[in-house]
């Protein structure tokens, strides 16, 4: 088949978003399909300007072209599910976030900006009436699905894929260090973990890997470590390549992943494959499909003390963390998460 899948990005910002429809082309390429990747710049400052958006999604004529007709569309966020196909097929990575699960919270500054409400009615309206065209939705899990229940009243089936370089993590010990990988920025919560590692009673010192997005939230998490005196015990890596990266997952005690409802999130998925526990919260969202706590991590309530009782009891029993590490391991094993299971319910 002739396949269109659309995304949207904001500018010089990469995630795991992008790196999810990258792999989906990859995956359809392989599965011997002819593949077209429509990414669209997500612009929201100040937020009326997703008004126009909207409008650019919807005159997307995605159906003919000079070179024969496309088969089917795949859309993955606002506003690119937005465009027109008689075939469509949405696999929602999330809406638009500030304008629901986010509003009115402390990640999103859109209910104070002057035209926010309008522009939140706005997208509310088009999500409603757009993505009713699609033939059917699919989520990226449980956690998207239930908030597109909740704001918009439609059903959709959760659809689980794998992180990228999944069969590459492994294990090779415990040392005496919690590693949190993601996206440095308000939502994945760095600041939530450096208090709580001031809270602890062992010596275990907190990993910190991620790229901001700009200069200054680089500096602000250094700054944040300086000011509470935590240089010794939380290390912050800018940027390390991918060898690197699978190094620090296969000697962590664990990994801490603490965002605030997050959508799905590859670290869950990293961590299980490597073998190691995960501590999260009970606020994290995605994560929470994945950890049974006791069995394979811990699930605390997200504040620095209760998250500082989870690492410390890590911490403080090697064996208690790979037990759970060999559980979590067999759990993303047994689930048996593939593309090629994605590709197969996308293209039915």
């Amino acid at each position: 088949m002739r396949i269109i899948v659309a995304t949207a990005q904001a500018l010089f910002i990469k995630g795991g978003a992008e790196y999810h429809a990258q792999n989906l082309v990859s995956a359809l390429v392989r599965a011997g399909h002819d593949v077209e990747l429509i990414n669209i710049p997500l612009i929201d400052d100040p937020i009326e300007l997703l008004e126009n958006q909207i409008v650019v999604a919807r005159l997307l004529e995605l159906e003919r072209s000079w070179a024969g007709n496309t088969d089917l569309f795949i859309g993955l966020k606002f506003p690119a599910y937005y465009a027109k196909h008689s075939n469509k097929v949405v696999w929602l990575l999330h809406q638009h976030r500030i304008l629901y699960d986010l509003w009115e919270t402390q990640f999103s500054g859109a209910h104070l900006q002057p035209q926010g409400e309008r522009i939140r009615n706005i997208v509310h309206n088009a999500d409603n009436l757009y993505l009713r065209e699609a033939k059917k939705i699919h989520t990226n899990s449980k956690n998207v699905s239930n908030r597109l229940k909740t704001y918009n009243s439609i059903d959709s089936t959760p659809l689980y894929h794998p992180c990228p370089d999944m069969e590459k993590f492994y294990c090779e010990s415990y040392d005496d260090y919690i590693l949190m990988p993601s996206r440095i920025g308000s939502t994945k919560r760095q600041e939530l973990a450096i208090e709580a590692m001031m809270h602890t009673k062992s010596n275990i010192k907190l990993y910190v890997v991620g790229k901001a997005a700009n200069e200054y939230d680089h500096n602000y998490l250094l700054q944040f470590i300086k000011d509470r005196k935590m240089e010794d015990r939380v290390i912050y890596y800018d940027y390390v390549s991918q060898e690197e990266k699978f190094k620090l997952y296969a000697n962590a005690r664990a990994v801490l992943f603490i965002p605030y409802d997050e959508d799905y999130g590859y670290i869950t998925l990293e961590a299980m494959s490597a073998s190691k526990p995960i501590i999260t919260t009970t606020d994290s969202g995605g994560p929470l499909e994945f950890v049974e706590s006791g069995k394979t991590g811990l699930i605390s309530k997200p504040n620095p003390s209760d998250i500082a009782r989870a690492i410390d009891e890590i911490a403080e029993n090697e064996t208690f963390a790979k037990k759970m590490g060999a559980a979590a391991k067999k759990h993303i094993t047994d689930m048996n998460i593939t593309w090629d299971n994605v590709v197969r319910e996308l293209t039915k």
